[in-house]
């Protein structure tokens, strides 16, 4: 045996577990319509916190500082899901351009 493939091999048995999954990512059985659920009722909260920070605001009960902040993100979060929605419409696009 070459010695060289005996070193690939035990360098590969000692990367392997850098490749699992941390015990505080996704589930590995978790599917597409679990994690974008949870995406969606994020953007949600994400929004509907901004919106309550700014109804604050508007009743002298929050500084301008925090309600900047607010509309920050909620403003990140809007443009995150119109990128995403971009690219899904444009993957289906492509999709529609395959030959069959």
């Amino acid at each position: 045996m070459d010695i060289r493939a005996l070193n690939a091999a035990q360098k590969y048995a000692a990367a392997r577990p850098a490749t699992l999954p941390s015990p505080g990512q996704d589930a590995p059985g978790k599917g597409l319509g679990e994690t974008l659920g949870e995406v969606a009722s994020d953007f949600a909260e994400t929004f509907r916190a901004g919106e309550e920070t700014a109804t604050a605001a508007m009743a002298g009960r929050v500084d301008a500082t925090t309600l900047v902040q607010a509309l920050a993100q909620t403003e990140l979060a809007v443009d995150a899901a119109v990128t995403v929605r971009d690219k899904v419409v444009e993957a289906y696009q492509e999709i529609l351009r395959m030959p069959v």
